[in-house]
């Protein structure tokens, strides 16, 4: 009896210590000790998918969930399961994440655009560097092939005619991104030359958009070098106009004559000015029969000019093609932007600004301004109390470099009574497709200054001592067509 007692009580004891065990005792972990993804490279067409694969280690990984992030969503998202989705042309890079130990591993993700540019598009970017941007003009030109990288269409063509100084002969290139290889072929070798002259760039344009492989059903025109708005030359030296070349004394290149290229050349869908002071209403206006669109900067524009890997994409992309431009070259510096803290050419955190005028709306405008304009105006006045876009020293004109591009909006405002400037701003805003502006930008003069009150579109207001730039102005077709002609500026 005794014996079955103890027996029985074996039993519960054994019973009892394996429950225990079974309820104090830790489960058996295995932690995740890395990640890897099926490719580690990506590329991809606008509105296309693919999933990438996570391989978690161990196989036994007790915790194998994962987070996945983008980082530039705008140009390619990717959802819970790995699921890349190709948005817009662009570079982004895919991130996976494991909840065990934070474990990464990337995919860089390319976007090519997969929109065929309907009868193609040619765009001709015209390097006039044979002066002091020289090293940007190279340094661009490497942008431009990484932006065509981007570019998976057939109808794209991409020319580049480039001169700098102290280096090989000028030439005319083609761009073109064969089967996701850029390849570089030069059209034309050109001998010593002003490439800032009427000739020699009318032949240029010649190579471009008279040849017939180049035909296409829609052109844009890149001008790059240095610029001082609508302003002819010569008056002094001291300033810079549109284009300059000094291989052979110091030459610069007049809008009229700029004009008189246009002329020869077909329509353009779109002008992009990557050059300072360009975007005046006095060049717009004389521009408005050969571009549907203006692009450029009112002000100074960074040292680096447009970021072309960025904007080269958006000028063969579709729908609202100058703003696509606009924001392509605005955004990269509003990303980078601090105030102007350890700015220098590599990184530029001085801020940018770009505006976008539709040309058809500028004769409106033009007629509006006409109505409006009071029979009188004080000069003096509204130079000190209009935005300057003119940073540069000195009050007495063109003599000590300061020129005065006031603000458009900001000098209408003060010369019309409320109705008339509230019909006068419907017209500027038609006419304006595209603003935008950091908080400050950077000018070589003062560094870091304020935009405040600006609206993107600058013009000139007279002096009251009647000098070489007020003469000059009353030459420009705005003066007369919008009504300044009755205010004897």
């Amino acid at each position: 009896m005794r014996t079955k007692l103890y027996f029985l009580l074996w039993i519960c004891f054994s019973v009892l210590f394996v429950s225990c065990g079974d309820n104090d005792g830790e489960p058996d972990v295995a932690a995740v000790t890395g990640i890897e993804l099926n490719r580690s490279e990506l590329s991809l067409k606008e509105g296309k998918s693919e999933t990438l694969i996570a391989v978690v280690t161990p196989d036994n990984a007790t915790n194998k969930k994962v987070t996945w992030k983008s980082s530039n969503a705008s140009v390619a998202t990717v959802d819970a399961n790995g699921k890349v989705t190709a948005l817009k042309s662009g570079r982004t890079t895919i991130t996976v994440i494991t909840e065990d130990g934070g474990k990464e591993a990337v995919c860089k993700v390319t976007v090519q655009s997969s929109v065929s540019v309907k009868g193609g598009r040619t765009v001709l970017v015209y390097l006039a560097a044979d002066n002091s941007l020289s090293t940007f003009a190279l340094g661009d030109l490497a942008e431009m092939k990484e932006g065509m990288a981007l570019i998976g269409d057939n109808n794209a063509n991409l020319l580049v005619y480039i001169d700098v100084k102290g280096s090989s002969s000028p030439r005319l290139i083609e761009l073109k991104n064969e089967n996701g290889a850029v390849t570089e072929t030069v059209v034309k070798t050109y001998g010593s030359r002003n490439s800032v002259g009427v000739a020699e760039t009318q032949e240029v344009f010649a190579d471009v958009f008279s040849n017939s492989k180049y035909q296409a059903e829609s052109y844009g025109l890149v001008y790059w070098s240095h610029g001082d708005g609508w302003l002819p030359y010569p008056l002094t030296a001291g300033t810079r106009w549109v284009g300059q070349d000094t291989g052979n004394g110091d030459n610069r290149m007049n809008i009229s004559e700029f004009v008189e290229i246009l002329a020869t050349a077909p329509s353009f869908d779109f002008i992009l000015f990557d050059a300072c002071f360009m975007q005046s209403v006095e060049v717009a206006y004389e521009l408005r029969d050969y571009t549907n669109y203006c692009i450029g900067s009112p002000t100074e524009i960074p040292g680096p000019g447009a970021s072309y890997d960025e904007v080269v994409p958006a000028m063969f992309s579709t729908g609202e093609v100058a703003v696509n431009i606009g924001k392509a070259y605005y955004e990269p510096y509003a990303a980078k932007y601090d105030g102007g803290k350890g700015i220098s050419n590599t990184n530029w955190t001085g801020g940018a600004s770009v505006c976008v005028l539709k040309t058809d709306q500028l004769d409106e405008l033009a007629r509006v301004t006409k109505e409006i304009l009071p029979e009188a105006a004080d000069k003096a006045q509204l130079r000190s109390s209009v935005f300057d876009y003119d940073q540069r020293g000195g009050s007495g004109g063109y003599q000590d470099g300061h020129v005065g591009y006031y603000d458009l909006l900001g000098m209408m405002h003060l010369i019309a009574d409320d109705s008339a400037y509230a019909t006068w701003k419907r017209a500027f805003d038609a006419t304006v497709a595209y603003w935008n502006t950091t908080p400050m930008n950077y000018s070589s003069y003062v560094a870091m200054f304020s935009m405040e009150n600006t609206n993107g579109v600058s013009c000139y207001i007279p002096t009251a001592s009647d000098n070489l730039t007020d003469k000059a102005y009353r030459s420009t077709e705005w003066y007369t067509v919008a009504g300044f002609d009755k205010l004897n500026w």
